[in-house]
């Protein structure tokens, strides 16, 4: 267990230290780091701010299963999510962490036959995970009993608000009991949640990850300009430039997911759609299908893919741009995790270009422009992997058959005249320029456009051009050289600053609680 020395340290057994081994983690994330030991040794009530991605399902999992006791006649821990793909994914992560224990773990959700859950209810469980409104009608029911539960989870709490789930999970805590430890997991900490905590924690802890690790260093950010029609010729470049390809794709509406898996399909890839239109039962037969890698690519929904938890993806892939930037950093966090790199790329069309240069500087992404490769890059790519797979069959002990037919041809023909035919019958397709359209240059992009600025401010309040351009500098970094054309009038001002640089100020201004908007695009070019 030396390769998880860092884990042991944290007080985990050796049977979910086994598990781990298994699952392939290294070290242990920021947040398992803090919440492990604590939970482990402590029965402190827990707020925990961390991210999707920085392994938050396993700081709380592991300690749920360390302290569960086998074959006790209650349910030992409730743990709330938002959705039913979350607590799908939740209860199959705990599943495969509790090793040799003999726990029973059950999730539970609408869509699903609550018959069917009543009997699997009956049969004793330990560990339930399941949305507030299905928990709920359980309670209802009289079919679950959660006054003797020893912890109780809320992941994703800001969702849960964020949903309305709110009246639902407080009516659940009345059925619990008093000495429970309660336990809180949210990307963000609004005042909701702080109220719920006073009302129904004792003294609690506040964990918060630092800023930076809801985005993993391990990703490498990208993005490319390209036409709207040429999205999919360019998706399909850089499917056929990499090694390994296992991807989740992002796309804005249900209908352009099922358009574009169908699209893939038909060029010959492995793309499975998922979107919330589909039927619970599909939904799973998807998630299941890509999580056995039965399929490398995932076309989904922001929506649809809330709560899912892929492990090893190679790529993020935004084919549309995200609305902003949260939605943006939560897409990109499902790759380059537990120390393996991934890629996210990001498709900008020219009129998603200034919603890109917003996402830039406001949050300061890390993400670099690059060229689409050409069709002569991409068969180079592809002779070089045909290259190498050949030679690693040459390392191969052949059958005879084989040995066989290679003496008569070469009998007759000359060696290269043979490997060459071979090479052509096997990959004349896959070698074909003719697979590759062509791809238009996207039009220039307006970067350093000037943009034309109203500035309620003038002679009256004092205003002088040096005293704007400070007022700018104090709102945004820019050149100084970037301010021209500054006109003071008696009550207002006008002045241009480059185009990203005034998006930026006017997003700034529409943030401020103050009534009246100091600085407005001005609606004429001529003052």
């Amino acid at each position: 267990m030396q390769r998880l020395e860092k884990f042991a340290n944290l007080g985990i057994s050796e049977n979910i230290l086994k598990s781990l081994l298994k699952k392939g983690y290294e070290e242990p994330t920021p947040i398992q780091e803090q919440v492990i030991p604590l939970m482990l040794k402590t029965n402190i009530d827990l707020i925990a701010q961390a991210q999707t991605g920085t392994g938050k399902t396993a700081s709380f999992g592991v300690p749920i299963i360390e302290k569960a006791q086998e074959k006790l006649d209650h349910i030992q821990c409730l743990i709330l999510t938002p959705t039913r793909e979350l607590a799908i994914q939740i209860s199959q992560e705990l599943n495969s962490l509790k090793g040799t224990k003999k726990l029973k773990i059950l999730p539970i959700y609408g869509g699903q036959s609550i018959d069917l859950q009543v009997s699997r209810l009956k049969s004793g469980i330990d560990i339930i995970v399941g949305t507030p409104g299905r928990i709920l009608d359980h309670i209802n029911r009289k079919t679950i009993d959660l006054s003797l539960i020893s912890d109780m989870v809320l992941d994703e709490a800001d969702e849960m608000l964020n949903m309305g789930f709110i009246d639902d999970v407080e009516e659940i805590l009345k059925h619990t009991n008093d000495t429970k430890r309660l336990l809180m997991f949210s990307a963000t900490i609004p005042t909701q949640i702080v109220s719920i905590a006073k009302k129904h924690m004792k003294n609690y802890e506040i964990i918060k990850t630092k800023k930076d690790d809801t985005t993993s260093n391990l990703t490498q950010q990208i993005y490319f300009e390209v036409n709207y029609e040429d999205k999919f010729q360019a998706l399909c470049r850089i499917i056929d430039m990499q090694k390994e390809f296992y991807a989740l794709v992002f796309c804005k509406t249900k209908i352009e997911t099922d358009e574009l898996a169908n699209k893939l399909q038909d060029a010959g890839y492995n793309a499975l759609a998922l979107h919330g239109d589909m039927t619970q039962k599909s939904r799973e037969i998807v998630l299941n299908k890509f999580k056995r890698k039965s399929a490398q690519i995932l076309i989904a929904t922001d929506v649809a893919a809330r709560g899912i938890d892929i492990e090893n993806l190679t790529h993020v892939i935004n084919y549309s741009i995200p609305e902003n930037v949260e939605s943006y950093i939560h897409r990109i966090g499902r790759t380059g995790r537990a120390g393996k790199s991934g890629i996210a790329i990001t498709f900008v069309t020219p009129n998603e270009y200034n919603r890109l240069i917003y996402m830039l500087k406001t949050a300061k992404l890390n993400i670099k422009k690059q060229g689409l490769p050409t069709v002569e890059e991409i068969i180079s790519f592809k002779i070089n992997k045909i290259q190498t797979e050949i030679e690693n069959l040459i390392q191969d002990n052949h059958e005879e058959k084989y040995t066989n037919l290679a003496n008569k041809l070469l009998e007759q023909y000359k060696p290269t005249e043979v490997v060459a035919a071979l090479l052509k019958y096997n990959f004349k397709e896959e070698l074909d320029e003719k697979n590759y359209h062509e791809i238009k240059e996207v039009k220039p992009l307006e970067t350093y456009s000037k943009t034309r600025l109203f500035v309620a401010l003038g002679r009256q309040d004092s205003m002088t051009p040096k005293k704007l351009i400070d007022f700018i500098k104090q709102q945004i970094e820019i050149n100084e050289r970037d301010i021209k054309d500054i006109r003071i009038f008696d009550k207002f001002s006008f002045v241009s600053v480059p185009f990203e640089e005034a998006q930026v100020l006017l997003q700034i201004f529409k943030k401020k609680s103050n009534t009246k908007s100091l600085i407005t695009k001005a609606r004429e070019k001529n003052d």
